[in-house]
């Protein structure tokens, strides 16, 4: 705005153009005053403008720089964190990796190649199954090649068949596992019943590629002083009552595999007593001067459950339960018939439930047999 545009405005108008931009005693100033205190008004506008555009330029050239400065320093530590994103990738792949593998060796040094794939299952319980496998790496590439794109999405399994009388098994259920170990418990139901397992890759769709299949075992009936320790280093101790209630003494015998197993991680031949422990070494011995000591007795043991608060008895005294409301009580079993009743009482008294057991000893001592060790292996 210059002074001879103003000029073309009446006094009037430039009093309230004064007014209006803050002019200071514009209500005294005659025309040409107005015009020199609006057009001096403009400059000091026009320059503080400036002012402030140079200062905005000199702003954003600051944070341009800031942000360049920024990246460079991002891209630094991108660069001296790279190697190790790297690794940590490449661990997480082993792992995974291994976890799949079912050939995998366990934690510790590398294992050798097993001559032949294999999957044992022992009985541990009534309860419970002890899978023991060895696989080639060859087999589980097999496995990976046969699945194809569903091999992506396929974890390792245990699959649980009950064998029927006719021989038909039955699909229970499959056990997800992971690589890097050999062996896995299964637990089961319904004792006694005969399983067998198959070992192999299960995808989402549904695709099952076995590996290797087990031998039968039947599961004994159920009882509390059936346990076995649940420990893969205990098999050396138990491996004789393994063996047995694996099928091992029965007139079919126990699978060769799991004879295989347990003979080579034993180093000693399994079988009946007299098989494998009687031969013509004890000849060498000489006769025994005395009778050979004998003696066994029996006990019961009677266990069940019931409500947490209710009251039981045992022939009329008291039993302790547990804090799952189970329990057990041993006793004596003498050479006669006994009844043992049982009775539960709820905790508020409402109601009373009785069970009767009726139980026999009849113990029978056989004539001793006397063997000419002399003649044995002629």
């Amino acid at each position: 705005m210059t002074a001879a545009t103003l000029r073309s405005y009446t006094a009037k108008d430039l009093a309230q153009m004064a007014r209006q931009n803050g002019v200071a005693g514009w209500h005294s100033m005659r025309k040409e005053e107005l015009i020199s205190a609006l057009v001096r008004l403009a400059r000091q506008r026009k320059s503080s403008t400036k002012g402030s555009n140079k200062r905005a330029f000199s702003g954003s050239r600051s944070l341009a720089n800031d942000g360049a400065a920024g990246k460079s320093r991002r891209a630094i530590a991108d660069k001296k964190a790279h190697p190790q994103v790297l690794r940590k990738i490449k661990q997480l792949q082993h792992k995974l990796a291994t976890i799949k593998n079912l050939a995998a060796a366990a934690n510790g040094p590398a294992q050798a190649e097993p001559k032949k794939d294999r999957l044992v299952v022992m009985v541990r319980d009534p309860y419970w199954l002890h899978a023991y496998w060895e696989l080639s790496q060859r087999s589980v590439q097999r496995a990976q090649a046969a699945l194809g794109r569903q091999w992506h999405t396929a974890q390792p399994v245990l699959r649980l068949y009950r064998v029927q009388e006719a021989g038909a098994a039955i699909h229970v259920k499959d056990v997800v596992i992971h690589g890097g170990v050999r062996n896995w418990y299964v637990d089961v139901q319904d004792p006694p019943c005969d399983f067998r397992l198959e070992i192999g890759y299960l995808s989402e769709e549904g695709s099952f590629y076995c590996l290797a299949r087990s031998n039968s075992v039947q599961t004994p009936s159920a009882g509390t002083c059936d346990a076995v320790d649940k420990n893969w280093a205990d098999v050396a101790e138990h491996a004789d009552r393994i063996y047995a209630i694996s099928g091992g003494y029965s007139p079919n015998g126990a699978s060769r595999e799991l004879q295989e197993l347990l003979e080579e991680r034993l180093n000693r031949p399994l079988g009946s007593p007299m098989s494998t422990r009687f031969g013509n070494g004890a000849a060498s011995l000489g006769a025994p001067e005395e009778q050979m000591r004998f003696a066994i007795d029996a006990e019961i043991i009677v266990y069940g459950a019931a409500d947490r608060d209710a009251h039981v008895t045992l022939k009329g005294e008291p039993v302790q339960l547990n804090d799952d409301g189970s329990f057990a009580v041993r006793l004596s079993l003498p050479e006669r018939r006994q009844v043992i009743p049982v009775v539960a009482c709820s905790g508020d008294g409402a109601e009373q439930r009785t069970i009767i057991l009726a139980v026999e000893r009849n113990t029978k001592v056989m004539e001793t047999v006397v063997r000419d060790i002399t003649r044995q292996g002629h």
